[in-house]
């Protein structure tokens, strides 16, 4: 899981800005309830991906008057989760061939 957090907040930011708490609900929409992150492990990645320039961050008011932070990818995440794609992409079709020739062969 930590290896894919990374692309998995950009995927959710590339989709639009967002709060860390409704960055946590988008996680588990997307994996229907597999995966459910904790504040605690959510913060620190979201502090870091801003640090290393990936994300930037922006306070707004609610309706109700309580400042609130959102996210929001940068163009550098933008090409790091391209980048992402394209890795994650080729890791999938390797590991499909070979449990096709692993499911084959026990047969």
């Amino acid at each position: 899981m930590a290896a894919s957090s990374k692309m998995i907040i950009l995927s959710i930011l590339s989709i639009e800005d967002n709060y860390g708490y409704q960055i946590l609900e988008s996680l588990k929409t997307f994996t229907e309830g597999f995966w459910e992150w904790k504040e605690g492990m959510l913060y620190p990645m979201l502090h870091k991906m801003e640090k290393d320039q990936l994300l930037k961050s922006y306070w707004t008011e609610t309706l109700s008057g309580k400042k609130r932070k959102y996210y929001h990818i940068t163009n550098i995440g933008t090409k790091a989760l391209e980048t992402e794609k394209t890795e994650w992409e080729f890791v999938n079709q390797t590991l499909s061939k070979l449990w096709r020739i692993h499911h084959a062969s026990q047969q």
